[in-house]
């Protein structure tokens, strides 16, 4: 079998940690204000929001090679703007592993708001608080579970991605080879012993970094008691 080449675990490790940095970034404030709508606009964001969760991935990843291939109008912007080319390469499988799994942070932390006992709310507003101050020193301490809990879904997915993934950034050998895409070609080259070890490496990994996540979880909720 050889030395085996941990570069695709390291390349998802970081792929799946950049991802959930964008996904707790931009999704957070996206699952608030949809909280805070309830008109058919907003259930509809929601729906488009939710689709990577019902779409195969290689659909995902169609979209996301129509939107930011080098022929696409963003891919042109992009590249003769900017010099940027998102198609194979790892930023390209940042973003597949970043459209695959916000959705489970928003659902998440959406469901987590909208738990909140709106008295708290009413009373820092009578007390004069700001908006933005209500939001970082209650709003977020009082929904911290059900966010973490968002996150640690998010990171699994953006972990384990392969179909989005392999679409839009290839799999180039010490490049934008992740390790779902490893496992998948050592199988296709009929090399069964090298998958099964990178299968308990992905598996082990996984175990571990959700163990992590989960103790990282419930170490913040005892202390915002």
């Amino acid at each position: 079998m050889g030395e085996i080449n941990l570069f695709p675990l390291f390349l998802s490790l970081r792929v799946a940690a950049t991802a959930t940095l964008l996904a707790i970034v931009i999704g957070i404030p996206i699952a608030y204000l949809l909280n805070k709508s309830n008109g058919k606009l907003a259930d509809f964001f929601d729906s488009i929001l939710t689709l990577p969760i019902v779409l195969p991935p290689t659909v995902l990843g169609y979209y996301l090679l129509v939107l930011l291939g080098r022929q696409s109008a963003v891919g042109q912007f992009l590249e003769n703007r900017f010099d940027i080319t998102i198609v194979f390469t790892p930023t390209g499988a940042v973003i597949a592993a970043l459209v695959v799994s916000i959705p489970f942070l928003i659902k998440s932390a959406r469901s987590a708001f909208a738990s909140i006992d709106s008295s708290y709310i009413h009373a820092a507003r009578v007390l004069g608080r700001s908006e933005s101050s209500i939001f970082v020193s209650i709003i977020l301490p009082l929904a911290w579970r059900g966010i973490a809990a968002g996150v640690t879904l998010a990171f699994a997915r953006a972990l384990g991605d392969f179909g989005a993934t392999l679409m839009v950034a290839g799999s180039i050998p010490n490049e934008t080879m992740t390790m779902p895409i490893a496992i998948y070609d050592a199988l296709l080259a009929g090399n069964r012993e090298l998958a099964n070890v990178l299968v308990l490496i992905m598996t082990t990994v996984s175990i571990v970094v959700l163990f992590l996540l989960n103790r990282l979880e419930k170490k913040g909720t005892r202390e915002s008691r």
